[in-house]
């Protein structure tokens, strides 16, 4: 580790956090980072045996155990792993899926403490009916039914105490993790964990803020609101803040309660429609998406209504981003294997000379899914195929992607458990070719032409102002060029060699000529000795001019 964490809280933390990773069987990377040695100094003691029946499991069981074990910062952390498929194995990211949160609920004066001081008085006085007991809890937060005094029935979603200041800690520690393998091992750091890390702690950081929550949720409920048939729980802001939600209560079958579904007399097969269509508009028009719509997410009403819940995490994407998007689909349908292969290295600011065999890959992956309708292919299976085909050439994905990809796996994943024949593709189907009809629309080309008008008005304009900053640079000496040469270090070691043998000629020539003159002087007094030195100069000059032709004609046979 690159430095000793700076408080004993989080030497105790990062203890802790060793001896869970050490009894699944990671102590090896703990010695290799020398995390052992951090924690050895300051007097503490590291069991590095591992259980017996830990030892046995794979590898990706014992990763997802593990991050249950060291608590609610990890088991997020797991949780958007598990949307990395470019960066982790399918086993990998199958046993991550299963990461939830198993906590024991905390007793109501506990986890009422910091929320009713931010608040100055007891949450008693707040409503006029107040369940102790809760509905759910998770690692951040814990849920309880209540009524407003106004009579509405609500669910307050509070935060559970002090869960800020330790994930605050755990993040310092993931910090200090990314840092030391973005230095020491090169199949990590080209996957940049430190932006993996802060767009983790950027993720969480959101989560923890329930105001934030409160704003998606409305944000998404703005969107449908002409369209009765999905919603979202109103948020009552007088009552909501950071550490608190107060949402309505949703009287409804969950969808994670599969026998209630069946017997709920609901026509499966429009929900699961209206459902994708749903988060297909949010992710395709809006371009601001509910991030993970499994269906522990969504309530049925009667009439096949549907209300999505919990805006913890949520996707956003640039119109470009949706553009290329749409791109690289119908790229895949219409057999485009360059489209598709710049598309994915644009993705990853990857440069086209070092993954020539990327686009073979597409090549024969398009050549696979040739042939079959449009509105028969697996929008899902094609995502994860297309992010595995990155992560075998070292090609990370932009977050916004990652989650895109999730959203679509777990969009998919539910259609399926309401309706086996459920076609994912089929219902995305009308959003793509409207996406290339809207690109195309009158008033879109007019946008485009204004826009490349401005940036050309502009750069033309701003020419003369660029020149004078860059001769003035000229003039103070501040001027750097930098030039980036494929196989510099083969062109260097050329040059390298070539003066070499510049150096050494030089060298010859100088003892020819320095012989010489000592020798011209033959007839003349001479120190005792001087001609010995001659006759060694010419010697020398003799072996250095035969090394000289031998290391040219050899470095010739080379080139």
């Amino acid at each position: 580790m690159p430095s000793t964490p700076g408080s004993p809280s989080e030497l105790r933390r990062l203890t802790e956090i060793s001896s869970i990773l050490i009894r699944y069987g990671f102590g090896d990377f703990l010695r290799y980072a020398g995390v052992d040695q951090i924690v050895e100094k300051a007097g503490q003691i590291l069991h590095w045996r591992g259980q017996e029946h830990v030892e046995d499991l794979p590898a990706p069981e014992r990763m997802r155990k593990a991050l249950e074990e060291m608590g609610p910062t990890f088991i997020k952390l797991g949780q958007i792993l598990s949307t990395r498929v470019d960066l982790l194995t399918p086993d990998y990211i199958r046993e991550l899926e299963k990461l939830r949160d198993h906590v024991p609920t905390l007793p109501y004066e506990e986890l009422v403490v910091e929320v009713e001081t931010q608040i100055g008085g007891p949450l008693a006085d707040v409503f006029a009916r107040l369940d102790t007991e809760p509905l759910a809890a998770g690692s951040i937060a814990q849920t309880h039914r209540a009524r407003l005094q106004t009579g509405e029935e609500v669910v307050i979603k509070i935060r559970r105490p002090g869960i800020g200041r330790t994930i605050e800690a755990d993040l310092r520690l993931l910090r200090r993790v990314a840092r030391f393998a973005a230095r020491h091992f090169e199949d990590i750091a080209r996957f940049q964990p430190e932006q993996i890390i802060q767009e983790f702690a950027n993720s969480i950081h959101n989560e923890l803020d329930f105001a934030i929550e409160g704003r998606n949720a409305e944000t998404i409920a703005t969107s449908f609101s002409d369209d009765l048939t999905i919603s979202t729980p109103k948020v009552f802001w007088d009552v909501t803040n950071e550490r608190m939600n107060v949402q309505e209560f949703i009287d409804g079958v969950a969808g994670s309660d599969r026998d209630a579904v069946n017997s709920g007399g609901f026509d499966k097969k429009i929900i699961a429609v209206r459902g994708a269509n749903a988060v297909l508009k949010m992710m395709f028009e809006d371009r601001f998406f509910h991030a993970d719509p499994h269906p522990g997410n969504v309530f049925y009403l009667p009439e096949n209504r549907i209300v999505f819940i919990d805006f913890g995490m949520v996707g956003q994407l640039s119109r470009q981003r949706r553009d290329e998007m749409v791109d690289l689909l119908y790229g895949m349908v219409e057999r485009r294997a360059d489209k598709v292969t710049e598309i994915l290295l644009a993705w990853a600011d990857a440069d086209v000379r070092q993954n020539l065999q990327l686009e073979s890959r597409i090549d024969a992956f398009i050549d696979r899914i040739h042939g079959v309708a449009l509105d028969r292919l697996d929008i899902a299976a094609l995502t994860r195929d297309l992010f595995s085909a990155m992560r075998d050439h070292d090609l990370a994905l932009p977050s916004d992607l990652t989650l895109m990809g999730k959203a679509f796996a777990s969009l998919d994943g539910m259609g399926r458990q309401l309706d086996p024949e459920f076609d994912m593709m089929a219902v995305a189907q009308p959003f793509l070719r409207r996406q290339i009809l809207r690109r195309y629309a009158p008033d879109r080309l007019a946008r485009k032409a204004k826009d490349g008008a401005t940036e050309g008005l502009e750069l033309v304009t701003g020419l003369p102002r660029d020149l004078k900053k860059l001769l003035t640079q000229a003039q103070r000496g501040q001027l750097r060029f930098g030039i980036d040469v494929f196989q510099m270090d083969r062109h260097l070691d050329r040059i390298d060699r070539a003066l070499t043998r510049v150096s050494m000629a030089i060298v010859i020539a100088a003892l020819v000529m320095g012989s010489s003159m000592v020798m011209s002087f033959s007839e003349a007094k001479m120190p005792v000795g001087l001609s010995v030195f001659a006759m060694l100069g010419f010697a020398g000059s003799v072996l250095g001019g035969f090394w000289l032709i031998y290391s040219t004609w050899r470095g010739g046979g080379r080139r």
